[in-house]
């Protein structure tokens, strides 16, 4: 596999949204954005990510909605950002980010 060959298993788009997040373990709290997103995770642009395993509370919100669930950090790339699996994601909210998608796709 050379550098540049992608890995992931759905495709990503530059989508730019706030992203709040709660540390389950501990409740803390904090807010950053993503750089993009699919269907089964994202990337967040943080100064300070999570460590890798830890499982959040993950929230973003675009013109009146909101996509809520569960998520785990895979990877974080110190001062950058890292790298989020999306898990538990119910039905309503799939539709709500599946749409998000479809837009982004089209504008990028």
């Amino acid at each position: 596999m050379t550098v540049t060959e992608e890995r992931r298993a759905t495709p990503r788009y530059p989508l730019i949204l706030v992203a709040e997040m709660v540390v389950e373990e501990t409740g803390a709290k904090a807010v950053a954005r993503t750089s993009d997103v699919s269907r089964t995770g994202c990337y967040i642009d943080t100064l300070n990510p999570i460590p890798p395993g830890t499982i959040i509370q993950l929230r973003f919100r675009q013109g009146g909605e909101s996509f809520q669930t569960r998520a785990r950090v895979v990877y974080d790339v110190s001062p950058m950002g890292m790298g989020i699996e999306f898990v538990d994601v119910n039905e309503t909210q799939q539709a709500i980010l599946d749409c998000w998608l479809s837009v982004a796709a089209t504008e990028g």
